[in-house]
């Protein structure tokens, strides 16, 4: 069994032609249930690729295991891009502003990122409004829309990790969340989600299943 600091690596830079992401032989384990079974797959620049497969089928785990947060088994996952990873759970302090979240966030991931792309996050998600009200305050809605506003400070061009984006959104904010997507994708980023909603974007669409045969 290969330690999981092994496994995951940060290749050096490639063409834009080259894969962003290389997994192969991808194995997970969650206690002693087998969730991933020997994944191999690659995603290259510019693409949106959709996880599909019913509530169990690993779809989560993948996408925390090639952020970091979740060890693998075996196999190997090289990036050769930043991820920038937005779960499920929204991830964001509920006793501080959604403007504070957001510097925090930045800080601790080493970003210099400027007052003004602060403002230009929030506007993204139309969060100015309630940007400095403490995060136990705002609707579902609104803190999703916060947490994806940490996609447009993120590094250019990275791999987003993106587990059920649209949870929470109204048309509104899909609309934004699509407009963002085709601008990263455009920019020679890539993305990764999970999601029940299809994303529409302009850029080349593919779909990976799961489920153990």
């Amino acid at each position: 069994m290969t330690p999981h600091q092994n496994n995951r690596q940060l290749a050096p830079a490639f063409g834009i032609a080259a894969p962003c992401l290389e997994i192969d032989a991808l194995t997970v384990l969650r206690g002693q249930r087998l969730v991933i079974d020997r994944l191999t797959h690659r995603q290259n620049h510019g693409e949106l690729c959709l996880l599909t497969g019913a509530n169990g089928t690993g779809k989560s785990t993948l996408l925390r295991s090639i952020a970091g947060r979740l060890p693998a088994d075996s196999g190997n996952i090289k990036c050769h891009l930043p991820q920038v990873y937005i779960g499920h759970a929204d991830g964001l302090a509920e006793a501080i502003s959604g403007r504070k979240n957001l510097q925090s966030w930045a800080a601790v991931n080493e970003m210099m990122v400027t007052g003004t792309e602060i403002e230009q996050a929030l506007a993204g998600f139309d969060a100015a409004s309630f940007a400095d009200v403490p995060v136990t305050l705002l609707s579902r809605g609104q803190r999703r829309r916060l947490a994806l506003a940490r996609l447009l400070l993120a590094p250019s061009p990275s791999i987003w990790l993106l587990d059920e984006p649209n949870t929470g959104l109204d048309q509104d904010s899909q609309i934004r969340l699509e407009t963002a997507l085709n601008a990263h994708l455009r920019a020679g980023g890539a993305v990764l989600a999970a999601t029940h909603i299809d994303m529409a974007a302009s850029a080349s669409t593919t779909h990976l299943a799961l489920g153990l045969a």
